[in-house]
């Protein structure tokens, strides 16, 4: 069936070695169409967390011209990425008496039982990112996934609560503020990738997702459509990176070329015989460096990475129940036989992700794993309009439903806008 094609929507990908912004919208036949992308080196983010401000600007602005200039498009509001080894998850159950069983349950009800969660009481620089419901239980029949409409006095619901450091929150929303950008959202990167490389079956059947960054790897892991356990490891392709610099004595850019033309996460797959040559520096003779030295080097580090993402899965207590086991993404999973290696390790079925299942076609310049976030970001941003259309055009309870859920995303997207409206109001 032919729709309409949605408005236009920026996602904009704050990582540690590239920002990347994408220009799409949904097509009238409900694909996502990329209008332009825009890439640039990023300087001044560590681990997912903006180290140097100015630095930061810098590369988005770079990003978000280069997007503007493919697309045709004047950017001014962006969908923005947060990641970072302080980003913590946990479970909590809400729980609400109702007054009537007469009256059916509503989405008053749901937002009520959301809005508590948003007052849980945090560590000290800590704020709510998300609050995600996996089920509800009615008069203690539980599995519920949508009670509306539904009849019961005890409502209560399961809860994944995301949680991350609001001075890490306010640095990004500096960082995209002094592009002249605005933030509409700030969104869980794990979750954007999920939403651009993984299919429903495989959400419903149980699968993890890896996506391994340049600082930093994310896990998310679903079961029966229901995002059950999240995690951001600090390492990511740089530490291999610097391993190769410090293993073979060469300088940090040979090792990155090194790492993407010949690495390999298995080194039984080399030669003895394989050999590289790499210039010297200033006149000095060529160094040659054996690859199966260098795939012994990332092999080393991505057992580590993975061991960790193993320890996530096993700590999460769905491990014997993820039937459609591991999609790798993001710029690690490009790496030689990685699939093979987290195969071996983890005992799991493994794919690499690429974010194109919800591409419209002509747009084959984003279907790179390295892609997936921004795509995610784009998608996350357009499920968020879609559902603010959707509030705003039906009945007036639902309308001051979703005037509270503004609110309430407030517990930590509204108090650092207001924080820096303050701040430009006293300048």
């Amino acid at each position: 069936m032919n729709m309409e094609p949605s408005e236009i929507v920026v996602g904009l990908d704050i990582g540690t070695t590239k920002i990347v912004a994408i220009v799409g919208r949904r097509n009238e036949f409900g694909k996502i169409e990329i209008l332009g992308m825009g890439k640039s080196e990023s300087y001044g983010v560590a681990r997912g967390v903006v180290q140097n401000i100015d630095q930061t600007v810098q590369s988005i602005r770079t990003a978000v011209a280069d997007a503007e200039n493919k697309s045709g498009v004047d950017i001014k509001v962006v969908n923005v990425g947060i990641a970072g080894q302080h980003i913590k998850s946990n479970q909590h159950r809400g729980i609400k008496t109702r007054s009537s069983i007469d009256e059916e349950i509503s989405q008053k009800d749901i937002d009520s039982l959301i809005d508590d969660m948003y007052r849980l009481a945090m560590a000290p620089g800590e704020e709510i990112i998300h609050v995600l419901p996996q089920e509800y239980i009615i008069d203690n029949e539980s599995g519920i996934k949508n009670p509306i409409g539904m009849s019961g006095i005890r409502l209560e619901a399961n809860f994944h609560i995301i949680t991350g450091q609001i001075a890490a929150a306010r640095n990004i929303y500096k960082c995209v503020q002094k592009s002249g950008l605005e933030v509409s959202a700030l969104t869980l990167e794990p979750l954007a990738s999920a939403d651009a490389v993984l299919s429903t079956e495989e959400k419903e059947a149980g699968v993890v997702l890896v996506d391994i960054g340049g600082g930093t790897t994310d896990v998310a892991i679903f079961h029966e459509g229901i995002i059950r356990h999240t995690a951001v490891i600090p390492f990511g392709g740089n530490v291999i990176t610097e391993d190769i610099k410090e293993g073979c004595t060469i300088i940090k850019s040979q090792a990155e070329l090194l790492k993407i033309k010949f690495g390999s996460a298995l080194a039984s797959e080399n030669q003895e015989n394989e050999i590289v040559s790499i210039p010297g520096l200033r006149g000095r003779a060529h160094k040659e460096i054996s690859v199966k030295n260098l795939s012994s080097i990332i092999q080393a580090r991505m057992e580590e990475i993975i061991e960790h993402v193993y320890y996530e899965i096993k700590h999460s207590g769905y491990e014997k129940k993820l039937i459609a086991g591991i999609v790798v993404t993001g710029g690690g999973a490009q790496l030689k036989h990685i699939t093979q290696l987290i195969e071996y390790i983890t005992g799991m079925d493994t794919r690499i992700g690429y974010p194109n299942e919800h591409l419209a076609k002509g747009t084959e310049d984003v279907t790179s794993p390295l892609f997936a976030t921004s795509v995610g970001l784009v998608m996350k941003e357009l499920q968020r309009i879609d559902k603010q259309n959707s509030n705003t055009t039906n009945t007036k309870t639902t309308i001051t439903s979703h005037s509270k859920d503004k609110e309430r995303s407030g517990g930590w997207f509204e108090k650092i806008k207001k924080f820096f409206d303050e701040d430009s109001v006293q300048q």
